[in-house]
């Protein structure tokens, strides 16, 4: 797997060479503004990005999805769109609406069902053939703005704020270990989160089946437990980051006037990086905002703890 690197070094190349619409977008990201809110013992990130409005604002209801032709088809993608295949299984794409200087989406060659737990192996397979990428997964009521077609995404790392603060120990503490995988519970963070850390593949698809069907019993009526994850390989060992979630859209979303704010929390916002599609929204938001925010669609830590014990 060793070539994939290289390959999307040169599929970026090629396709902001050849396709207008992602040469653009790549170039508008040197001009993305970003600002930082300071929580004390960490910080978030807030990046006014217009180019996503589309994503952040998909209707996601069956009748929408159901009324227009899927865009991660084959058939539907633009002719200028290229890929490389990955395990027979798995097309990597340039997303021409960026938010990462290098951002991929990773459709399935079928049109699928946006599900997890019988594609959690391909996600710990891409972080090891993509140690450069952090993988992610945004469950069908979770951000993903086509749940009707299963797919990752992928960004450069060392963009999201939660890489670096997993490292430095303060939020992440060790709750158990089970099959030689550690189970790691994050505290003072505003987002209940669980990290898996091993370099054993199969013993962390065991514990992930464990986790996932412990949430199953709590939305039973979901045709997936709600969650968002992030997946990367650090020293030889995969890093999961599980965030379950309560619902997919914070009430501020709907509200109107002032009181809205445009924002469809997915992996990369819980990672520390927040999209705002409209200026007015980067411009107003602020910590009190952003903690009701996660506090609405995020298990706190405590919930997360007594949920497992």
């Amino acid at each position: 797997m060793s070539g994939y690197s290289e390959g999307l070094e040169e599929l970026f190349s090629t396709q902001l060479n050849d396709w207008e619409l992602a040469r653009i977008n790549y170039s508008l990201l040197d001009k993305v503004h970003t600002r930082e809110i300071d929580f004390g013992r960490f910080r978030i990130l807030v990046q006014f990005n217009p180019e996503r409005m589309k994503s952040t604002a998909a209707k996601v209801d069956p009748k929408s999805i159901g009324d227009r032709p899927c865009f991660l088809c084959g058939k539907n993608r633009p002719e200028e769109q290229k890929g490389l295949t990955f395990e027979n299984d798995l097309t990597l794409l340039v997303n021409p609406f960026p938010i990462f200087k290098k951002h991929l989406t990773i459709p399935s060659y079928r049109h699928v069902d946006q599900r997890i737990l019988s594609n959690f192996p391909l996600m710990l397979k891409l972080a090891e053939a993509l140690p450069d990428y952090v993988i992610f997964y945004n469950g069908p009521q979770c951000g993903a703005s086509a749940p009707d077609h299963f797919h990752f995404q992928a960004g450069n790392r060392g963009f999201l704020p939660i890489e670096t603060d997993f490292l430095n120990g303060k939020f992440a503490k060790l709750s158990s270990v089970k099959s030689g995988v550690e189970i790691l519970n994050w505290s003072g963070y505003l987002r209940g989160i669980i990290t898996l850390k091993s370099p054993d593949a199969d013993n962390l698809r065991s514990i992930f089946n464990q986790i996932f069907e412990k949430l199953s019993e709590i939305q039973s009526d979901r045709p997936e437990p709600m969650i968002n994850i992030l997946a990367y390989v650090y020293d030889n060992t995969w890093i999961i980051h599980l965030i379950p979630r309560k619902i997919h859209r914070p009430t501020q979303f709907f509200k109107e006037g002032n009181d809205q704010i445009l924002l469809s929390p997915a992996s990369v916002d819980l990672g520390g990086v927040l999209i705002t599609p409209r200026e007015v929204d980067f411009n107003k938001i602020n910590a009190v905002d952003i903690k009701d925010i996660f506090g609405q669609v995020c298990f706190d830590e405590n919930e997360l703890v007594r949920l497992f014990n």
